[in-house]
This record gives C-alpha cells, sequence and structure tokens, in this order.
C-alpha cells in the first residue's frame, strides 16, 4: 500500500468514527443538510441507549425544523466537550457536577428536566443475597463481604458518580479489594453486556435497564433507595466564553424541553407500558 493510499484510507477510518459517535444528523437521501440549522448537545449516554431520544428528538426538529446532532458519552465526558466548546448544551445526570460547570463559566443557567432512578440488578442466583433490600449501601457492603462479581461503568458517568458515592457511604474502597470489582470504562449499555457475560451485578439507570434487551441471567434486585435518586438537567454551553455556540436555537431546544409540550412527550416515552423518565421542569439562572 502505497503511503498516499495509507493517509487516504486512516482518514477515512477516523471520520467513519468521529461521525459513529454522533447520532440524530442522519437526513433523507438528496436533502441539503448543511442548510438545516442544527446544534450540537453533548449527552449521557442513558438518554440515547433508553430510546429517549429516539422518540423526542423528531418532535422538536418537526416542529422547529433545528435538527439535534448527539454526542453520547458519560457525563463527565460530556462535561468536558462542553468546557471545550464542543457542543452547544450539555443534557446530563450530575447535578453536583452540572453546578461546578455552571460555577465555573463554562455553562449559563441551569433547569431541572426530568427524574428517573438507579436500580442494582444482578444474577438471579443472588450470591450476596441482596435482592428485595431497599437500602443500596447495605445491598453493596453484602456484595463486598462475598466478593461477588460486580461490574463498574468506571467513565466518571453520572451513573459512576452516583455508584461511587454509594461505596463511599459504605465506607468500602472495591477496587483496593481484590479482583471481583471490574471497571469497563463503557457506557450503560456495553456495561450491562459485561454483566451479563459475567453474571455480575451493576448499578444502571432503570431507563437504559427497561430497554436493555440482552440480560442473560440478570434481573432487578434492589430499588426504592431515596439515594438512588436520578437527576438529569440541561444546561446552555456558555456564548460569552464560546462565540460559536449556537445560542438561539439552543434556548429553543432548552426551552421547548423544558415546556408543557415537551415535558408531555418526555412522559409519553414507555417501554411496555412502563414509563421511564419523569419530568418535572424547573428553572435556575437565566
Amino acid at each position: 500500500m502505497t503511503m498516499r493510499l495509507f493517509e487516504t484510507t486512516r482518514r477515512a477510518v477516523i471520520a467513519a468514527a468521529v461521525g459513529a459517535a454522533i447520532w440524530g444528523f442522519a437526513a433523507p437521501a438528496g436533502a441539503q443538510t448543511a442548510e438545516r440549522p442544527f446544534i450540537t448537545v453533548a449527552s449521557t449516554t442513558s438518554t440515547e441507549q433508553s430510546g429517549l431520544f429516539k422518540h423526542l428528538l423528531p418532535q422538536f426538529t418537526g416542529k422547529t425544523g433545528i435538527e439535534v446532532r448527539v454526542v453520547a458519552v458519560g457525563t463527565g465526558q460530556a462535561l468536558k466537550i462542553g468546557e471545550r466548546g464542543d457542543a452547544d448544551l450539555v443534557f446530563v445526570h450530575a447535578r453536583s457536577a452540572e453546578e461546578d460547570f455552571v460555577a465555573k463559566g463554562f455553562g449559563v443557567g441551569r433547569s431541572d428536566v426530568m427524574y428517573n432512578d438507579f436500580v442494582l440488578v444482578g444474577p438471579k442466583s443472588d450470591p450476596a443475597g441482596v435482592k428485595g433490600s431497599r437500602d443500596a449501601v447495605k445491598a453493596l457492603q453484602a456484595i463486598a463481604l462475598k466478593k461477588a462479581p460486580f461490574v463498574s461503568r468506571g467513565d466518571d458517568s453520572g451513573t459512576h458518580q452516583a455508584e461511587l458515592d454509594l461505596w463511599q457511604r459504605a465506607a468500602l474502597h472495591p477496587k483496593a479489594d481484590g479482583n471481583w470489582y471490574r471497571e469497563t470504562g463503557s457506557g450503560m449499555g456495553p456495561a450491562l453486556n459485561t454483566a451479563a457475560a459475567m453474571d455480575a451485578y451493576i448499578l444502571a439507570d432503570r431507563g437504559t435497564w427497561l430497554s436493555f434487551k440482552n440480560r442473560g441471567d440478570l434481573t432487578l434486585l434492589v430499588e426504592g433507595d431515596d439515594r438512588l435518586f436520578n437527576q438529569y438537567g440541561i444546561i446552555l454551553v456558555n456564548p460569552a466564553r464560546h462565540a460559536h455556540v449556537k445560542e438561539k436555537e439552543a434556548r429553543t431546544f432548552i426551552n421547548w424541553v423544558i415546556s408543557p409540550e415537551g415535558q408531555a412527550a418526555i412522559a409519553a416515552y414507555r417501554i411496555e407500558g412502563e414509563q421511564l423518565f419523569f419530568p418535572n421542569a424547573r428553572r435556575k439562572g437565566a
């Protein structure tokens, strides 16, 4: 292979990889997508992998004509994308990190959008005996005592941060306690696939769990603890810091998501009759 051909191939592979990370930009054959206004949203994998965006975004685009391109990564990565100005807004679920993002001037305002909860799932055999518990901290302590396999996203996502908070409450450091604890560094769907393959416990957001098909021997074991509450927020990337941010279009999306129409669209998203997200829009700042 000549050097020129190698370089052309390499660039094509890179372009394909970048394109695969962005969801929501496909258009009908022959459409002039360059003429359609669009915004880029950095969001958590749970909003994409749960199917919410596939339900929500066509309704917004149909109403406004604004296309939404989503980069779905862990919340920590999504906020870093916003810090760099590589997105117009962020739609994530790690409240303290979101508030820090705004306090440091990377974002303008913050709106509550919706909530659901985290759940602890694991093998039906339940070697740690946690089934039916409503105390997530005691459940993790039981898993650690048994050294039962546990899969962590390990990606600084909102789910990972929630899991680390629970381990801290349990006064445990699982990474330093043997090889029963495995970090995948991946999104919620791939992490659940790993847990299913290992018959391992894992903390998941309910939305992705309900939409997850490859469950294997996994089942929901622990839910209902108030500490498993999972709030989602939306923030405009600060246009004073990044002048290229599409403020008008991004605010149009934010205002639609927190409007009665957008909130009703979120509430209407269900899988097998079960509601995945519960709207609770409340705006803070401007």
